[in-house]
């Protein structure tokens, strides 16, 4: 297989998810490790999928913004003067120059090149000193659009001008978690990290709890019995698992003011992977939830962030049992950056294969018929 050339990796990640669920293995190494193939990720999958660039109420005001890569083209996701959510390129149609870097709030989009001007909906507002040329009219001059959803509260982006609706493509989840109102939940932290290693290892460890007793021994190991769990076969866009919690962390509980929920659903822990880079843990209490961005095959930019339910926001108590949450959180992250970056020392080990799948692993199967699915003559 050459350097431009996925199509070996393609023909083994096929074979691989050709054989039933009992008897498949671990996607084949060259999945994660061959720049081709994440050359072939980057065109087919995130270039082609809807992907998150976070929760819709951390662009709350209009002027509100958030700047995101999508596979190699910089975007701009922001709240317009009328409240609506709008993407665009985040180019100067001048020379070129990217305009926005990271989050915050502005009347305008300025060029830091020329201070060539546009308004909030992309459309050019000034440009100095092009009064000269003849061939030059400003109201030809507009930032392309990228199309944006609000799902659930979630912001949902495509380079895609034909991708299937949001609400269409997901529908199975609301069926799955409708009776727990994501889009009434708030954010309140939001965090970007870099881990090395590459970003379906991560997405494959939340994917599975198999891992806990082992990997989390330290911290919520001891909270889930791996024979309570369930691993159903997921659907087209998305894989799902759950976990009857104890009583160890109050807000993963329904708060005792929510009359709604009753039995198990009021401590239900879901893990929600929607495809290709959202994972979502989503209780009746908080949410918590990590947006991945590849950056080569052995580096993934991580969005972590996570909130609360509305009756939990309205708890005087909330802050310190968010705090304590959020603590938890951040060891559960060092536990697992530790984990998945092993994984990546060993993919690229020359006596490392892959091994047989349990049957908790069976949402890492699924993802692998995703991927598979996506690649170029599927």
């Amino acid at each position: 297989m050459t350097q431009h050339d996925p199509s070996l990796a393609i023909a083994e990640l096929r074979a691989n998810v050709a054989v039933p669920f009992e008897r498949a293995r671990a996607m084949p190494k060259a999945v994660y490790t061959s720049p081709a193939f994440a050359k072939a990720e980057e065109d087919h999958i995130f270039a082609q999928d809807w992907l998150c660039a976070g929760r819709a109420d951390a662009l709350a005001n209009p002027g509100d913004y958030l700047t995101m890569n999508i596979a190699g083209e910089p975007v701009i996701i922001l709240r317009d003067r009328e409240g609506t959510l709008r993407g665009m390129s985040n180019v100067c149609r001048h020379r070129m120059s990217t305009l926005l870097e990271g989050r915050g709030n502005v009347r305008s989009i300025v060029c830091p090149y020329h201070a060539w001007t546009y308004n909030l909906d992309g459309s050019l507002r000034g440009a100095p000193a092009m009064a000269r040329n003849d061939a030059f009219c400003k109201e030809d001059v507009k930032l392309p659009s990228v199309r944006v959803e609000d799902w659930q509260g979630w912001i949902m982006v495509t380079l895609n001008p034909e991708a299937t609706p949001v609400a269409e493509r997901l529908a199975g989840v609301d069926r799955l978690v409708g009776h727990l109102p994501m889009a009434d939940y708030r954010e309140v932290f939001r965090e970007d990290f870099r881990w090395d290693t590459n970003w379906k290892v991560l997405a494959e460890n939340f994917m599975e709890s198999y891992h806990l007793p082992v990997c989390h021994a330290g911290t919520i190991g001891g909270s889930s019995d791996l024979n309570k769990m369930e691993c159903p076969e997921g659907e087209e866009a998305f894989n799902y698992h759950w976990i009857v919690k104890n009583d160890t962390v109050p807000l993963a509980l329904a708060h005792p003011s929510n009359t709604v929920l009753q039995g198990d659903d009021r401590r239900i822990t879901w893990l929600l992977a929607i495809y290709p880079a959202l994972l979502i843990t989503l209780t009746p209490g908080y949410f918590w939830y990590l947006s991945l961005t590849p950056d080569g095959p052995g580096s993934v930019r991580v969005l972590f962030g996570g909130g609360m339910s509305k009756e939990w926001m309205a708890d005087p108590e909330a802050e310190r049992h968010l705090a304590s949450v959020k603590a938890l959180l951040d060891d559960v992250n060092v536990e697992d950056k530790g984990c998945v970056e092993k994984v990546w020392k060993g993919l690229c080990a020359g006596m490392s294969s892959p091994g047989s799948l349990s049957h908790l692993e069976r949402p890492n199967y699924d993802f692998a018929r995703y991927i598979a699915s996506r690649m170029p003559g599927a």
